[in-house]
């Protein structure tokens, strides 16, 4: 029995679908979509800026910290 399965499995594989069936099957995918708002777009975009700004702002400051560190490891300062 499942090597029966395989056999479809793979026949159904090698079956192409031509490019009208394709565009069909895409236009009706493409309804099942449920758009965002015009405000909700607006409001997306804002937060994914704030989020981008803030980790921009995030790793700059950490690569200045991590290269102020460096450079006062191995500047060579001494105590005496």
């Amino acid at each position: 029995m499942a090597g029966g399965n395989a056999v479809r499995s793979r026949d159904r594989r090698t079956e192409r679908t031509g490019p009208v069936l394709f565009y069909r099957q895409v236009v009706a995918e493409l309804r099942k979509v449920v758009w965002p708002t015009q405000q909700q777009l607006v409001t997306y975009f804002f937060v994914v800026m704030v989020f981008v700004a803030f980790m921009m702002a995030l790793i700059a400051g950490l690569d200045l910290a991590f290269g102020k560190l460096t450079f006062w490891l191995f500047s060579g300062h001494s105590s005496s």
